[in-house]
């Protein structure tokens, strides 16, 4: 009645690693306290620095008003702080505060453990293939598809 090769999609395999990612690194951080999206707020401070609020919910493909409770709470904690933007000063820029830094050791630590478990098995070469393939698939779906090949 429904069916799809997923055998051959390769969203569906895509989709179905990216979600059992998450999840073993949701279970190595629970324990401490740490929540997935505090996570992924930190990993792209790390990897952007300062962030507008906007900018960043956008990356972690969630609502701001979302995101607003999620900052709350670090805020509270002193892992973040928000600022003025001096570009505008209607927008709220998000930096980590030095008490971020521990959680982040520990966010780290887990996240090569995570890495570890999803490499067993992989040679070098298979894991620079991955990585190349993965990357032309990135690249797939960011150009916009013309209208024979949407068609």
């Amino acid at each position: 009645m429904l069916d799809y090769d997923f055998e051959n999609s390769v969203g569906f395999w895509v989709i179905t690693a990216a979600n059992d990612y998450q999840r073993a690194i949701n279970d190595e951080l629970a324990p401490q306290g740490i929540t997935y999206r505090q996570c992924q707020v930190l990993g792209f401070l790390a990897l952007e620095g300062p962030l507008p609020q906007h900018k960043l919910a956008e990356h972690m493909r969630i609502e701001p008003p979302t995101l607003v409770g999620i900052l709350d709470r670090m805020e509270r904690d002193g892992w973040i702080c928000r600022e003025n933007d001096p570009a505008d000063k209607r927008r709220k820029l998000i930096r980590p505060q030095a008490a971020a830094k521990p959680v982040w050791n520990k966010v780290v630590a887990a996240a090569k453990r995570v890495r570890k478990r999803a490499a067993r098995g992989l040679s070098s070469s298979e894991m620079a293939t991955l990585k190349r393939l993965l990357a032309c698939v990135q690249q797939n779906l960011k150009t916009v598809p013309s209208a024979k090949e949407a068609g």
